[in-house]
């Protein structure tokens, strides 16, 4: 969980407001979950692997929540066979399903983010001249992504997959290339952790995530 603020007597102005909680107010209705139990709990511990949470205030003011999920290819498994339970998809597309996500997986890193931020001129994440800059870091330097695609809105559908999307929470979806301008692979073998930077003048959310 990342936390960033100016300061520390700033943290504690939010303490004594908010109870500066680990996680942004719920807010929408609850998105669905898999009749097994055990099913359930095996992705929720597979989508919190794979995902971390940010928030940037400034003193009171909250500029960004954020919560970012890295589609590795045990989370995007996990992923297809979630929503074939969901639809009762037949063992076929749920094949199709797997063989589309491998090919996005072996063409880039790929993560999706969640946000909310309360001014709408700040969400501009996928706009050319955006006020965010977005950064991979991993052990080879730093790699900027080759796209960033506005999903849309929360709803049902999106909360059931990714249950921390809110309402008036936006989705995105943002591709890193797999290689640099000189061929080496953007996450070297051996890595053990990544990170992805969403910076700008009104602060900066650094997430971190398994390379495996």
């Amino acid at each position: 969980m990342s936390w960033i603020a100016p300061s520390i007597s700033g943290c504690l102005l939010v303490l004594i407001a908010t109870g500066c909680a680990s996680t942004p107010p719920r807010v929408g209705e609850k998105g669905a979950s898999v009749p097994s139990s055990a099913e359930e709990k095996a992705y929720q511990e597979t989508l919190d692997h794979y995902t971390d949470h940010a928030e940037v205030y400034d003193l009171l003011n909250l500029h960004m929540f954020t919560a970012v999920t890295y589609q590795s290819w045990p989370f995007r498994e996990a992923r297809v066979h979630r929503l074939a339970t969901f639809q009762v998809q037949p063992q076929a597309i749920v094949e199709k399903n797997l063989a589309i996500e491998r090919s996005a997986f072996d063409s880039f890193h790929e993560f999706f983010f969640g946000v909310h931020i309360p001014y709408y001129r700040y969400d501009d994440f996928d706009r050319r001249n955006s006020m965010w800059r977005i950064a991979l870091v991993t052990d080879a330097g730093e790699t900027t992504p080759t796209s960033v695609e506005r999903l849309g809105r929360a709803d049902l559908n999106m909360r059931a997959i990714y249950p921390y999307m809110d309402d008036f929470w936006v989705a995105y979806r943002i591709r890193f290339p797999r290689s640099t301008t000189n061929g080496e692979p953007v996450i070297p073998a051996g890595t053990k952790r990544i990170m992805v930077r969403i910076a700008s003048t009104l602060g900066k959310a650094e997430l971190y995530f398994p390379a495996e």
